[in-house]
């Protein structure tokens, strides 16, 4: 008995949904993305062993170069505002609100009180020439010390938002000293909990982190 033969018919599928759907979810992350603010200089931080995550938002970072220069970072935006409303006040600096909006849009501060309305008022040009210069933010081991501009910035964000995690990134080839004035001055505000960024490395084999680490997948 002959088959009767069915005919070819050639597959289609739409893809116009799948398509929107992809440019949808496109759109959607580019503007939901949250980008990572630049950092005011590349340093080289030590190696260590602690797999402890680092918090994702409400960050103060305090960063030390190689000079021993410390920036002054904060990654929220939105309490940028009143954090040069606070240090206007507090330093009296008379900023004008042309000055106040180019602190929002900054990423970061490395320089002293008496330098920063100058370097607000000057163009984007004349902004990144001055941070390649930059000398630091001036900081002291005695938190009330006069000269102590960073005990200033740290209380000031403080007091903005007390949920702020510290952290503090510095080069190994940093000088201890530089550090020890970011840690004295946080401990002059009862601060004894922060963050050192350091790179990732393995455990050394027969330490008690390894022992402790091995000893555990055993279990597993």
């Amino acid at each position: 008995m002959p088959h009767a033969s069915l005919p070819r018919k050639s597959t289609h599928i739409d893809m116009t949904a799948m398509c929107d759907v992809a440019f949808l979810l496109l759109t959607f992350f580019m503007l939901a993305t949250k980008f990572k603010p630049p950092e005011p200089v590349v340093v080289s931080t030590p190696k260590s062993i602690s797999d402890i995550p680092l918090p994702d938002k409400d960050i103060m970072l305090l960063t030390v170069d190689t000079r021993g220069r410390i920036f002054f970072a904060i990654d929220n935006r939105n309490m940028r505002n009143d954090l040069i409303e606070s240090i206007n006040s507090k330093k009296a600096l008379n900023l004008t609100k042309e000055e106040k909006a180019a602190f929002t849009v900054d990423a970061s501060e490395g320089i002293p009180f008496s330098m920063l309305k100058g370097y607000l008022g000057s163009t984007p040009e004349q902004q990144k020439a001055a941070e390649v210069n930059a000398p630091g933010i001036p900081a002291d081991t005695a938190v009330l010390a006069p000269n102590n501009d960073l005990a200033v910035w740290i209380l000031a964000a403080r007091e903005t938002n007390p949920g702020l995690r510290i952290c503090i990134k510095a080069d190994g080839k940093a000088s201890y000293p530089s550090v020890q004035k970011i840690i004295k001055t946080l401990e002059g505000y009862k601060i004894f909990k922060f963050n050192l960024i350091t790179d990732l490395e393995p455990v050394p084999p027969g330490t008690a982190r390894y022992a402790d680490i091995h000893s555990a997948e055993v279990k597993k």
